[in-house]
């Protein structure tokens, strides 16, 4: 039932994708897209979307794997937490941090994976940089925290990107570094495997 109501979702991604290469860049070298930009300022042209579960789930499903998918209250409330925790329990409730809703599902190598709608990017990236630690794959309105380094590299060949407000953070060259939407934080397509 959740893999229908994923494919389902996907189809709304795909629409969106769809539309998202028709759009080029503002040509500032910003990162900051064109088009007009949604209440939070999050547009970030080629970003892909995903404003539900069942869509960024269908989006990792293309690249890396995203199964059992379930709201974060029931994966934090089961059992799985103890031997397989998941980013943003804490985060998701915490206002500042602009997240409408977190889920959790496993990938392939039974590693948990985080997922996030984000409506308001800008609100999101500041709490990032004020946490100072704290990484993350986006979307232009959702964010993701895979915790296996496997997954990370298939991930790689997806339209998302890292996400880092780390000032001491250095990209090798030849990758692409556009300034977020806050002052200190940086879009790349180099994603490190810690």
């Amino acid at each position: 039932m959740r893999f229908q109501r994923a494919v389902a979702g996907g189809a709304v991604v795909l629409a969106a994708l769809t539309a998202l290469t028709g759009c080029g860049s503002d040509g500032d070298g910003d990162g900051r897209g064109g088009g007009s930009p949604d209440k939070g300022g999050s547009q970030q042209a080629g970003l892909p979307e995903a404003s539900d579960m069942a869509s960024i789930a269908y989006y990792l499903n293309k690249y890396a794997s995203c199964l059992d998918l379930t709201t974060g209250e029931e994966y934090d409330a089961s059992d799985e937490v103890e031997k397989n925790p998941a980013w943003g329990e804490d985060e998701a409730e915490d206002a500042s941090w602009g997240i409408k809703e977190r889920a959790v599902c496993t990938d392939k190598y039974s590693d948990a994976i985080t997922l996030l709608t984000v409506p308001d990017m800008k609100k999101f990236q500041t709490a990032a940089k004020k946490d100072g630690h704290a990484d993350f794959l986006i979307g232009q309105d959702f964010a993701i925290v895979p915790v296996d380094r496997r997954t990370i590299e298939e991930l790689k060949s997806s339209d998302l990107r890292y996400l880092t407000c780390d000032p001491d953070t250095r990209f090798p060259s030849g990758y692409e570094k556009k300034a977020g939407l806050v002052d200190g934080c940086v879009l790349s397509d180099y994603f490190p495997i810690s």
